[in-house]
């Protein structure tokens, strides 16, 4: 029986060794830290993971140096698929027969498919595998929006169980969130989002600043759940600076730079990206200065 989602996943970077190898010591290592810091499951190779630029072998690796970290009870979602539909069945049945407990299905970059190539292409993997499949709409990245109409469809098939919604239109979110069948899940795919997501019914977020302030990121999560708006929306006003030079460039740039500051080393992000520029150094190091950073006690009480 794969793990429940939780309400706060990460999406994980991807750890590399100096010379841009996976390092999968650290991948293990980072995984446990993040559970110590407050993430419920993870994301392992998604787009935070570099998966554009690892192989399917290092891929897999990945998923099973993570999933072996965070153990039974802690979901493992694999950023399985692309833009080539049979690649990402392929994918998909290896994340299932390694033990993961679930495939992000994401929207195809470059080939920008019609909503009906959507439909096709979701169900076709869907229906490959018996794990549980999270949708993933992120128009930033894909060049499509799926739209609302094609996500409901979607919803109806026996296991897509939610979707990790980045398209920053609220008017469509709150569409899915009305619309969704019973256990449909809508988490929020930008930390920027989340309160506002939440407060329309959504469950979750699939974060990427909670590499730092897990514990932050976890608590405004359930005050919303819980229905304490005005503390979930204090703790979104707080952190809300920090989320946003966690993004000054392309992701995972600032956030792989950003746990190594935290004490936590996890190598440098493969070519095409690159190091952070010195201006974005200065503005992440000036903006973790002012908060309480999660994973630095973590990496402290581990060391």
């Amino acid at each position: 029986m794969p793990a429940e989602f939780g309400r706060v996943i990460t999406a994980m970077v991807t750890p590399m060794t100096p010379d841009g190898e996976v390092n999968l010591e650290a991948t293990r290592s980072l995984a446990k830290a993040l559970v110590a810091s407050g993430t419920e499951s993870i994301v392992s190779t998604g787009s935070t993971g570099e998966a554009a630029a690892l192989s399917d072998e290092e891929t897999v690796a990945v998923w099973q140096a993570t999933k072996e970290a965070v153990g039974p009870s802690v979901a493992v979602i694999a950023g399985a698929t692309n833009n080539d539909t049979r690649r990402s069945i392929r994918l998909a049945r290896e994340a299932d027969r390694v033990g993961l407990d679930g495939v992000l299905l994401t929207v195809p970059a470059y080939s920008k498919p019609p909503q009906a190539g959507l439909l096709a292409h979701f169900t076709t993997i869907a229906a490959a595998t018996s794990l549980p499949c999270l949708l993933y709409n992120i128009p930033g990245r894909s060049a499509v929006n799926m739209t609302a109409v094609t996500t409901l469809r979607l919803a109806e098939v026996d296991n897509i169980v939610g979707i990790k919604e980045s398209s920053e239109d609220f008017g469509q979110i709150g569409t899915i969130i009305a619309g969704a069948p019973e256990g449909f899940r809508v988490w929020s795919g930008n930390d920027t989002d989340t309160l506002a997501v939440m407060a329309m019914g959504g469950y979750g977020v699939v974060s990427v600043a909670a590499h730092i302030v897990g514990r932050q990121i976890a608590a405004q999560v359930y005050a919303a759940a819980e229905g304490r708006i005005a503390d979930a929306a204090a703790m979104h006003h707080r952190l809300m600076p920090l989320i946003k030079v966690l993004f000054a460039e392309s992701n995972p740039i600032p956030v792989k730079y950003a746990v190594a500051r935290a004490g936590f080393d996890a190598g440098p992000c493969r070519l095409p990206l690159i190091e952070p520029s010195e201006a974005a150094r200065a503005l992440i190091d000036a903006e973790m200065a002012r908060h309480e950073i999660d994973l630095r006690a973590v990496v402290a009480a581990r060391a």
